[in-house]
């Protein structure tokens, strides 16, 4: 306790990927669920779209929490939990998991001593409470702390940095134990008096992938042109909640918002073309990319893309028949680099798939991100 109405919490401000988020040792919390949710509506200063009284960033991409510790099983160094916070709402969802974030949680376990350091590149295995799977993170490593510096870029972060390896081949069925969580490639939705084709993949986190032109729009708008369709976004929604049903999340379609509000994410997908970079205004040749992604987060455009949804969309258009599939180039099917072209550029990951008996499977997917420590001290919350 610090005073009569003030009280001090440790932690670290990092960011991982695109996103940022406040890190904490999983006892520097309390274990009640409820309680370490009040405090952590605190520390980001929630519920407030600008989140002025706290540490949030007053956006979906910087409000966000996770709790690492040390890990009991033996296929793990460290357990990580993602929480993601509400902005307007007092609530925080441990439902998903965040790519961008998960890859600084290597850093931090290095850098805390939670794993023992070795020099060049320390394996780093993080079990994601959220669900339930391994990550494996290869983190660069100078003087025994995670290497900041490096010549690794990042579209979405400015210069460059140590390139961390994630390996999210064991998060197939991250929350519903399957690949296609209705069984099929390709599912048709009944809506607005037609039947709208669209594929759930469960990769990392579950993803509805659509269409872009099933719902009038070509794939290359950025986050204030999306933001601005308002009737289309509200399709959107209630499209993922009748697919929320199909696998089995909800048990209605209006349950879909209160119970599960990202489960699954949508994701908007288009053949490569080229497309202006919302950041800097060039022009990205659509022959840089191999397909073109936007994703709806919360019935709100992201403005560049979230890691796990990259994980999710590299694997979906592996997947034959998917509608993703359908739109990819020839180029990441036959190779395995799967380039997504995203608002503010280029993401790419290396996929690694086998074939039996008419079914796939992931050996490796490899996800480049960077990540630094920002901040570490204590913040202060009103008890």
């Amino acid at each position: 306790m610090w005073s009569r109405e003030q009280d001090l919490l440790k932690c670290v401000i990092m960011r991982g990927g695109t996103s940022k988020a406040v890190f904490f040792k999983s006892n520097e919390l309390p274990g009640n669920l409820a309680e370490r949710e009040r405090l952590i509506l605190k520390v980001f200063g929630s519920p407030d779209l600008r989140q002025i009284d706290g540490l949030g960033g007053a956006d979906v991409t910087t409000s966000k929490v996770a709790i690492i510790g040390p890990s009991t099983r033996k296929d793990a160094d460290v357990d990580y939990t993602f929480g993601q916070v509400g902005l307007n709402q007092p609530r925080v969802d441990w439902n998903v998991n965040c790519g961008n974030i998960s890859a600084a949680v290597g850093p931090f376990a290095v850098d805390e001593g939670m794993v023992p350091p070795a020099e060049g590149e320390t394996r780093v295995r993080i079990f994601n409470t959220n669900t339930q799977k391994i990550i494996t993170a290869f983190v660069p490593v100078i003087s025994g702390k995670a290497a900041v510096k490096g010549e690794y870029a990042i579209d979405g972060v400015p210069g460059r940095g140590g390139r961390i390896n994630l390996d999210y081949s064991q998060t197939v069925g991250a929350a519903t134990g399957k690949l296609l969580p209705t069984g099929n490639a390709v599912d048709y939705i009944e809506h607005s008096g037609k039947k709208v084709p669209v594929s759930v993949v469960d990769v990392a986190n579950p993803s509805l992938f659509i269409a872009a032109e099933e719902v009038g729009l070509t794939g290359k708008e950025a986050r204030p042109a999306l933001s601005s369709c308002t009737e289309v976004l509200q399709h959107l929604e209630e499209i993922r909640c009748i697919a929320a049903v199909k696998c089995g999340f909800v048990k209605n379609p209006g349950e879909a918002t209160e119970k599960s509000p990202v489960r699954p994410k949508v994701i908007l997908v288009a053949a490569p073309v080229d497309y202006e970079d919302y950041a800097s205004g060039e022009i990205i040749a659509g022959d840089k990319v191999d397909f073109l992604s936007r994703v709806i987060w919360n019935q709100a455009p992201v403005e560049t893309h979230t890691g796990t949804g990259a994980v999710c969309a590299a694997a979906a258009a592996l997947v034959p028949g998917t509608v993703l599939n359908m739109v990819a180039s020839e180029k990441a099917k036959n190779s395995g680099l799967v380039r997504i072209g995203h608002p503010r550029g280029i993401l790419e990951l290396e996929c690694e798939t086998k074939m039996e008996g008419g079914s796939i499977s992931f050996q490796r997917i490899f996800f480049g991100r960077t990540a630094r420590r920002i901040m570490e001290g204590y913040v202060y919350i009103t008890v």
